[in-house]
C-alpha cells in the first residue's frame, strides 16, 4: 500500500500499533528491554510503573524520538517505511514536557497539530482552522485561542497540548502523564473526550499515567513496568492488586473493587 493511500484509509479510521521486540538503550543503560506489544483498532492501553520503570522511552520510541531496536508498526506496515510527514497524520504523541513558545498564541499552537495536512508553500484551510475550532471548544479553551501561552498557567497550558494532539485527526494517540498538572475536574474532561473519541472514530490509545485508579478507569487494559521489564498485565483487576503494588511500587495501598468493575486504588499510612 503506497503511503498516500495508507495515509488516506486511516486518516478518520482507527489503526492498530504493534511493537515487535522493541528496546531503548541510552548509552549503556537500557531503559526499555525488548517488548512485544499489540494494540488493537480503537483499544487502550495503560502504562503504569513507578519513575524510571520505561513507560516515556517507550512512547519516546514509537514515534522515533530515541534509537531503538525492534520495529513498530502501524496496520501491519512498519514506520520506519513511512516519512515522518506521513509518520505525523498517523501517530500524534503528547509529551511529558513539551516546549511552548511563550510569544504564541494558543490557537496557533493547537494548529500546528494540522501540519501534516498542510502541504509545502501552502497555508492551514479553511478546514484545518475549523478543526481547531472544534477541539478548543469541546475541551473548553475558546477564551484562550488569542491568549499568549506565556501568560496561561501550567494547567492550562497542557490543555492546550492535549488539544494539539487531538486537532492532528491521528488515528493513534500516544499520551505521556497526560493530565499530571490538571485538577480533577480537567483531567476528568480531557480524558472522557478522548474516549469519546475512541467511539467516534476508533481511536486507538496508549497512555503512561501515574494515576491509578484513572488509568484502570479509562484503559481497556494495563500494562506495569519496572526497571524496563514487563511485570503484568492484563485487566485492570487483575494488575491493581495491593500485594503487585507493594512489590514494584514500594507503597501500602487498599484496592477497592466498585459493583460497575472500577478499580480504586487508595494509599494507606504506615
Amino acid at each position: 500500500m503506497s503511503e498516500r493511500v495508507f495515509e488516506r484509509a486511516n486518516r478518520h479510521h482507527g489503526a492498530s500499533l504493534e511493537l515487535r521486540g522493541l528496546a531503548v538503550h541510552y548509552g549503556r543503560r537500557v531503559a526499555l528491554q525488548p517488548i512485544d506489544e499489540l494494540v488493537a483498532s480503537g483499544e487502550w492501553l495503560g502504562l503504569i510503573g513507578p519513575n524510571g520503570a520505561g513507560k516515556s522511552s517507550l512512547l519516546r520510541a514509537v514515534v522515533g524520538l530515541v534509537a531503538t531496536g525492534g520495529q513498530v508498526l502501524v496496520d501491519g506496515t512498519p514506520i520506519s517505511r513511512i516519512t515522518r510527514r506521513r509518520r505525523a497524520s498517523l501517530v500524534a504523541y503528547v509529551p511529558q514536557e513539551p516546549l511552548l513558545p511563550d510569544d504564541m498564541s494558543g490557537f496557533d499552537y493547537v494548529l500546528l497539530g494540522r501540519s501534516p495536512y498542510v502541504g509545502h508553500f501552502a497555508t492551514e484551510s479553511r478546514h484545518d482552522k475549523e478543526q481547531v475550532g472544534a477541539v478548543l471548544d469541546r475541551l473548553e479553551l475558546t477564551e484562550f485561542a488569542r491568549r499568549r501561552l506565556g501568560t496561561l498557567s501550567g494547567g492550562e497550558r497542557q490543555r492546550l497540548v492535549i488539544a494539539r494532539a487531538l486537532a492532528q485527526e491521528a488515528p493513534i494517540l500516544l499520551l505521556d502523564e497526560p493530565t499530571s498538572a490538571l485538577d480533577i475536574g480537567h483531567q476528568q474532561q480531557a480524558l472522557e473526550l478522548v474516549a469519546r473519541l475512541r467511539v467516534e472514530q476508533g481511536l486507538t490509545v496508549v497512555a503512561a499515567m501515574h494515576d491509578l485508579t484513572l488509568a484502570g478507569l479509562y484503559a481497556d487494559r494495563l500494562t506495569l513496568l519496572f526497571e524496563g521489564h514487563r511485570v503484568a498485565a492484563g485487566p485492570a483487576a487483575d494488575v491493581l492488586r495491593a500485594d503487585v503494588l507493594a512489590e514494584f511500587y514500594g507503597a501500602r495501598v487498599s484496592v477497592h473493587h466498585e459493583p460497575d468493575g472500577t478499580v480504586v486504588v487508595i494509599p494507606r499510612r504506615g
